[in-house]
């Protein structure tokens, strides 16, 4: 979701709520389920998590994870967590730990928890030759199903989830288009929320709104081109995905999913900050063909990944490191793209 350089404050949940393991965290625990003890495990830097040790009621080993929040945006995030993992879980068991539920601390107020399965992460990244494949199988699964939200052919998704302590929506729509463009609208509101109005940032973003977005995102729905709402996990840069220490498989978590062209999921492997980068992108093309218009492909992921280093700018207030890559961004797509669509428009009727 970011670079881990600047995330460097205090994180606001006290320790306290992992030292122990509340009864409101057993009451979710499977039937026959015996605790021997809770530790540290993983990072946050907006909650606290841990490990905990357990056995089934055959006397095996079954470990728990948990997530802990607090005050009422605690309550959304651990609530939006365990239906985002859930959903994709759905469609793709092999890269999910198994969700095991979320609720409130009955030991100590305004405290709230996610659960699920614990897998032993190696840290590393996952198998080039493997992943994206899987990837494409998870975005193929979901494009052939109906929606599992009940949306019907929407793009966005009925829910919003988190990515640190601010939102992600995407409202239901029925284009691409129109999808992607409300949710970066919101995005962009929040970012300036935080980190205050400027004037260049305001022109650019309209531009960017009215010019390269209906230049990039209308063709991919036009001239008889259809795009499929695909479930993505939506903030799939490295720091969200492992390998499983037992078993060498990839495991993806801390989804901010919705339904979306499936080219909206590699847009953090596109930035060269992040260690998953282009050869993952190229390896998943192999597994899943880049939409027509092919050209526009390589823009259209400077155009999502605007979404990523906003959101990454709504986080921290006075660090102004992803504004100016958005920015730069900006000014590099309208200086390509300063003609919209209706100059796509005339140059196909030139051809």
């Amino acid at each position: 979701m970011g670079d881990k350089s600047v995330w460097d404050q205090e994180i606001a949940v006290p320790a306290a709520v992992i030292e122990y393991i509340d009864k409101g965290v057993k009451d979710k625990l499977p039937q026959g389920t015996q605790c021997h003890g809770i530790t540290p495990s993983g990072a946050s830097y907006w909650a606290r998590t841990a490990k905990i040790d357990a056995t089934n009621e055959h006397g095996e080993n079954t470990p728990f994870f948990i997530k802990v929040h607090q005050t009422e945006t605690g309550k959304e995030m651990a609530s939006s967590e365990f239906e985002a993992m859930k959903l994709l879980r759905k469609v793709m068991p092999e890269l999910v730990a198994e969700q095991i539920g979320w609720g409130l601390y009955l030991e100590r107020p305004d405290t709230w928890f996610y659960l699920c399965r614990y897998c032993e992460l190696s840290g590393d990244l996952p198998s080039l030759s493997k992943f994206p494949e899987l990837l494409a199988e998870m975005h193929r699964r979901s494009a052939a199903s109906p929606s599992a939200m009940g949306q019907g052919d929407l793009f966005g998704l009925d829910l919003v989830t988190y990515g640190g302590r601010n939102q992600h929506s995407f409202p239901p729509s029925p284009s691409w288009e129109e999808a992607f463009t409300r949710g970066l609208q919101k995005t962009f509101d929040m970012e300036e929320a935080t980190q205050g109005p400027d004037p260049e940032m305001q022109r650019l973003r309209q531009s960017l709104m009215t010019k390269v977005i209906p230049r990039l995102l209308r063709p991919l729905e036009t001239d008889g081109r259809t795009v499929t709402p695909t479930l993505v996990h939506g903030d799939l840069w490295d720091g969200n995905v492992s390998v499983d220490v037992y078993t060498g498989s990839p495991v993806i978590f801390d989804a901010t999913p919705l339904y979306a062209h499936n080219e909206y999921e590699l847009a953090p492997w596109w930035a060269p900050r992040h260690k998953m980068t282009g050869a993952y992108i190229d390896e998943y093309t192999k597994h899943y063909p880049i939409s027509d218009p092919k050209e526009d492909f390589a823009d259209r992921g400077a155009l999502y990944g605007l979404k990523f280093d906003l959101h990454a700018s709504s986080l921290y207030a006075g660090n102004l490191m992803h504004r100016d890559i958005v920015m730069d961004t900006m000014r590099r797509l309208l200086g390509k793209y300063h003609l919209g669509y209706e100059g796509y428009l005339e140059e196909q009727a030139g051809k």
